[in-house]
């Protein structure tokens, strides 16, 4: 069963936060504050965050730039995942992955199950890695992002949880790049 080993030290991580809406402004943005809130809360750094109407390009422009600076370490979307016409965040998201994290939205259509019941499966929320960086799409209900944030990310997040967790392998993302 997973933990947190207290006696280690606490890293914090640079977090970038994107929503994705055509009817929103930033004053509005309910989910992204949610997501700000917690990882501030949690010792994390909120180290940019922006809106973007739901246009592909613009949404993988954006993913693209901050997976190329250096001050961020992971990139949370909200909003976009939906089965309507302009709910594109997730294409976005794999026009820039090199890898996919298959079992993030697996696990996290198991703790949606549990909160809303078949609704669940109209989420398309989904993970991957580009550029050393960690992408994360989620769905823009502030509840779905708590839920998130709360049983999936805070975990995986924390350098402490054992037995194993992202923060540890963030060295290794990109070693393919660095080989001779």
């Amino acid at each position: 069963m997973s933990r947190i080993d207290e006696t280690m030290e606490f890293i914090p991580v640079r977090i970038a936060v994107l929503t994705v809406s055509d009817t929103r402004s930033l004053a509005e943005d309910r989910s992204g504050d949610t997501l700000a809130g917690r990882i501030a809360a949690a010792g994390h750094i909120l180290a940019a965050r922006a809106m973007l109407p739901d246009e592909r390009g613009e949404i993988a422009d954006q993913l693209r730039a901050w997976c190329g600076d250096p001050a961020i370490d992971v990139v949370i979307t909200t909003g976009g995942t939906g089965l309507t016409g302009r709910d594109v965040t997730v294409e976005a998201h794999r026009d820039v992955y090199e890898k996919e994290m298959d079992a993030f939205g697996t696990v996290f259509t198991i703790v949606s199950l549990k909160k809303i019941g078949t609704s669940a499966v109209q989420s398309r929320a989904c993970a991957g890695v580009a550029q050393g960086t960690y992408l994360f799409a989620l769905p823009g209900s502030p509840g779905a992002c708590k839920d998130a944030w709360d049983e999936i990310l805070a975990p995986q997040l924390d350098y402490r949880h054992r037995p194993c967790n992202f923060v540890e392998i963030f060295p290794r993302l990109d070693e393919h790049q660095r080989r001779k």
